[in-house]
């Protein structure tokens, strides 16, 4: 069974020593959203709270250690206007070292399965591909 999944921007991680969340709000920086214009826009819909132009500039040019909590998330979504699950991602990459590869096409469920799967043990994971390749056969013979 083979998944697509869409290939890491490897330019930007070796262009760049920022982290993840620092270069998204660094890019939309150059490409002319003021940070300015950023605050205006970094509005919370659920708590209401607004990041600063010193705030967001900050993330950038000297991020503080921990990542920013889920309404400054949501905050950041809004001032930069791509998903939050982007910012998320961006933000575990860039305060747990973490990183995801998107797989394109598949729905919540699949990614949930292939985050799981991700984790596991050769072992385990090779238990797993037999289950789902015997299941897969049953289907073919049954149809």
């Amino acid at each position: 069974m083979t998944a697509a999944a869409t290939a890491p921007d490897q330019g930007a991680a070796e262009t760049s020593p920022r982290g993840a969340l620092s270069q998204l709000i660094q890019d939309a920086n150059d490409r002319g959203l003021s940070y300015s214009k950023m605050s205006q826009r970094a509005v919370d819909s659920e708590s209401g709270i607004r990041l600063s132009k010193p705030y967001l500039q900050r993330l950038v040019a000297n991020p503080p250690a921990s990542p920013p909590n889920p309404a400054q998330m949501r905050a950041l979504s809004a001032a930069l206007s791509v998903s939050l699950r982007r910012v998320k991602v961006a933000a575990a990459e860039q305060w747990l070292e973490y990183e995801a590869t998107e797989l394109a096409g598949y729905n919540d469920e699949v990614r949930i399965i292939v985050g799981h799967l991700a984790g596991m043990p050769e072992t385990e994971l090779r238990r797993w591909r037999a289950m789902i390749e015997a299941d897969e056969r049953a289907r073919r013979e049954n149809d």
